[in-house]
């Protein structure tokens, strides 16, 4: 197994540059495409709430963008709060690009504390099959 360094160093360079005036809340996200390449991302405000993007989905927005499909790792960290796990939103969109087993790491200032499953926090997503 690959070290989570390089997703965490990823995600904190990202959450450097979160635009989080609303909430003051910053949040980094970094995702490791089954290529191994590495994609970050940060959360981005918008005066029109709603209407920002979460870390993990800039992230993924990243990876598609660079023409891959399918995450192997996810890292996730906020300045403000140990061990954030993604929003419901986002867990559903981690859950469109991986696989139910596809680690989720949470992070303190430090690095991972712990390691879950997108299927420890997504048990029942929707997938493929639910639309055909």
């Amino acid at each position: 197994m690959m070290s989570h360094e390089d997703l965490f160093k990823a995600a904190k360079a990202a959450m450097a540059n979160s635009h989080s005036p609303y909430s003051k809340f910053p949040v980094g996200a970094a995702v490791r495409a089954t290529s191994g390449a590495i994609y970050a991302g940060c959360n981005i405000e918008n005066a029109s709430y709603p209407e920002g993007w979460c870390a993990e989905t800039s992230a993924i927005s990243h990876m598609i963008v660079a023409g891959d499909t399918q995450i192997s790792e996810v890292l996730v960290m906020s300045q403000k709060m140990d061990k954030i796990t993604p929003c419901g939103g986002c867990r559903q969109r981690i859950s469109e690009f991986s696989q139910s087993d596809t680690p989720v790491y949470l992070c303190d200032a430090n690095g991972v504390v712990e390691t879950v499953t997108i299927a420890d926090l997504l048990p029942a997503s929707f997938d493929l099959d639910d639309h055909t």
